[in-house]
């Protein structure tokens, strides 16, 4: 029996709004991101898939995504379990800058660096490498287990820690992870067989 482990990022947050960094700061969901969400949840709903486990960030806005698709699931009374491995990058002297301002500051050259290297971390944050190394222990300690055993595991979470899933379960390079975008609210289904490996991805 293969599991099914389905990643989704929060809805656009006031800040993805905003073009600002966000890190761990904490602000909530758009009105388009609501709507993401419970349209995520419908989805979900609509193809059959009923997970047996729950997983979300320490930050509001995935918390809230989550809370939104299980209300569309028609899912209640269950065990949701937050952890800190789940959240964003941490952007550091960044979080909370209007992306423009930081380039005025740093220069565009510079941001880019910082936002697009996989292990060049921006001033008193995480690197794409650094969430990886906090991320990745916990999916393989705590959540492959539930998969190879045929689970199906609900991850809301934040753009970098799927990035650092999605580079691990698809076996990508640091490029080519970097180039991949994961949009918010959209969500990435994987099945995952008893050896812990992907055998395919499931379309919704």
């Amino acid at each position: 029996m293969t599991g099914t482990l389905i990643l989704v990022r929060h809805g656009q947050s006031e800040w993805n709004l905003s073009n600002l960094f966000t890190g761990w700061r904490n602000p909530n969901l758009t009105e388009q991101g609501i709507g993401e969400a419970r349209a995520t949840g419908q989805a979900l709903k609509a193809k059959g898939i009923v997970p047996d486990l729950y997983y979300t960030s320490a930050l509001r806005r995935a918390q809230h995504t989550l809370d939104l698709m299980l209300e569309e699931m028609d899912i209640l009374n269950v065990t949701i379990t937050r952890n800190i491995a789940l959240n964003e990058r941490d952007y550091g002297e960044l979080s909370g800058l209007n992306k423009d301002d930081a380039r005025a500051k740093w220069g565009e050259e510079q941001v880019l660096i910082w936002r697009r290297s996989f292990d060049v971390p921006p001033p008193g944050g995480e690197s794409l490498k650094d969430t990886a190394a906090r991320t990745l222990p916990y999916y393989e300690a705590e959540l492959l287990p539930l998969l190879k055993a045929g689970k199906t595991v609900l991850i809301a979470a934040h753009g970098n820690s799927l990035r650092a899933l999605v580079m691990s379960i698809e076996g990508l390079t640091p490029y080519e992870i970097l180039k991949r975008e994961i949009a918010t609210g959209q969500p990435t289904i994987y099945n995952i067989g008893t050896d812990g490996q992907l055998e395919g991805r499931v379309e919704i």
